[in-house]
């Protein structure tokens, strides 16, 4: 006996429709027409149903400020200083407020699970991590949040933080993060690995470091990738370790770029581009041939790199965009990054589903299969290759089998003969 069943649901495009069938939060059956009955149905009417969407790198507790101050010039650097600025004025109560808006704006575009970034460093304290630990519990049920103890200052050029890191893990972050470009020298950036890999051995957690942020390699702390693949493999810690951004991927020449791809696939490390904030940080020095600054989102697949994507900033100096649909994300990434086709659509999708699901730590549990969670998103396209190109409205959201949101649309296309009257 089941709870609920969604019947007629698209989950393969080379498939024929099967009913899902949920108990306790758990799919218990995915099959055609199956013989089970329940107290509630779903008729997906061939529609498609996606695990729930992951976003597997956001800033929440800096999100929505470009209406308090913009970026002045639209640089990294212009980012990072309107931002610790607006830092010394942030409060629990102030990052809670902003967050709910963008938990909200993210369970109605489908996602489920949100890897988020809270900044660490003497300026804010732990102000961020405190505000998401709150919401983690309010938002129980509704979307699952892991929360990382980011150094957006860095560590040893803002001394204090690594006590605040610490101090970030024992009250229940998840993750260790790091920003090892934001340090002074290169050793430094290397010293500020070794800290964060020090901290994930001391707590047993995963590693998520923002690597590089840079149009090319050319200032070596923008080239780190080589050396974090190395303390992984030395740590034993691969498939726990994801590199966020890697836009400096595309500026190194063919082979330079080849030698660092297989180096991260080797050590199991994984890249999470961010197309929002690295498109619109990148390329702000060049007055031809503009660069994209994109990691290379083929490459990277050819290399057998685990990758994903996801929003990372939401309205704020880094990325003045942004309503956290990871659908929209995906689909601005496909035409940024030569994308095409229904292969490269589906994959695309994939990136913010089972690969952000193996990036997050989550995929045991994870899956359109029996003995998953039911996080579920049923989509008004009949295609699984469309998901990205119909921008379908999210018809219904499931988390754990409930269903916490839903979008109904109403278009009427008048007549030929009604536009004379």
């Amino acid at each position: 006996m089941a709870e609920l069943v969604l019947r007629n649901a698209r989950i393969d495009d080379a498939a024929d429709l099967v009913d899902i069938a949920i108990e306790n939060g758990i799919i218990t059956a995915v099959g055609a027409q199956l013989p089970i009955h329940a107290p509630d149905e779903i008729d997906c009417a061939a529609r498609v149903v996606i695990p729930g969407l992951i976003e597997s790198h956001v800033h929440l507790d800096k999100a929505l400020l470009d209406a308090e101050r913009p970026n002045p010039d639209g640089t990294l650097a212009g980012a990072i200083a309107v931002t610790a600025e607006l830092k010394r004025e942030f409060t629990v109560e102030s990052i809670r407020d902003r967050a709910r808006r963008v938990l909200d704006m993210a369970i109605t575009h489908g996602t489920t699970m949100i890897r988020a970034h809270p900044d660490v460093d003497p300026i804010v304290g732990l102000k961020g991590v405190r505000a998401l630990l709150d919401l983690r519990e309010e938002y129980r049920g509704r979307i699952d949040l892991q929360i990382v103890a980011f150094p957006q200052e860095g560590i040893l050029q803002a001394p204090g933080t690594l006590e605040l890191l610490r101090e970030s893990l024992h009250s229940g972050a998840d993750v260790i993060g790091g920003c090892s470009y934001n340090e002074r020298t290169a050793q430094d950036c290397r010293r500020h690995i070794n800290l964060v890999f020090d901290l994930a051995a001391e707590f047993a957690v995963p590693v998520d470091i923002h690597a590089d942020f840079a149009d090319d390699p050319g200032d070596p702390r923008f080239a780190m990738a080589d050396y974090i693949a190395e303390v992984t493999a030395r740590t034993g810690l691969s498939g726990r370790v994801t590199l966020g951004h890697m836009t400096s991927l595309a500026g190194q020449d063919p082979a330079r770029r080849r030698h660092t791809l297989e180096h991260l696939a080797s050590a199991g490390v994984a890249v999470v581009p961010l197309p929002a904030t690295d498109m619109h940080l990148g390329g702000r020095s060049d007055t031809t041939n503009i660069r994209r600054g994109i990691a290379p989102i083929r490459e990277l697949w050819a290399a057998g790199i685990r990758t994903a994507y996801s929003s990372n900033n939401i309205r704020n100096a880094f990325t003045p965009y942004g309503n956290a649909d990871l659908l929209d994300v995906g689909l601005f990434l496909a035409q940024t990054s030569h994308l095409s086709g229904p292969e490269d659509l589906t994959r695309v999708l994939a990136m913010a589903t089972t690969q952000a699901a193996h990036i997050t730590g989550i995929s045991p549990t994870y899956g359109l299969r029996p003995g998953a969670d039911a996080d579920l998103v049923v989509l008004s396209t009949h295609r699984v290759d469309h998901a990205l190109l119909d921008r379908p409205a999210r018809a219904y959201v499931l988390k754990a089998g409930r269903i916490v949101a839903r979008t109904n649309t109403f278009t009427e296309l008048s007549p030929a003969r009604a536009l004379s009257r």
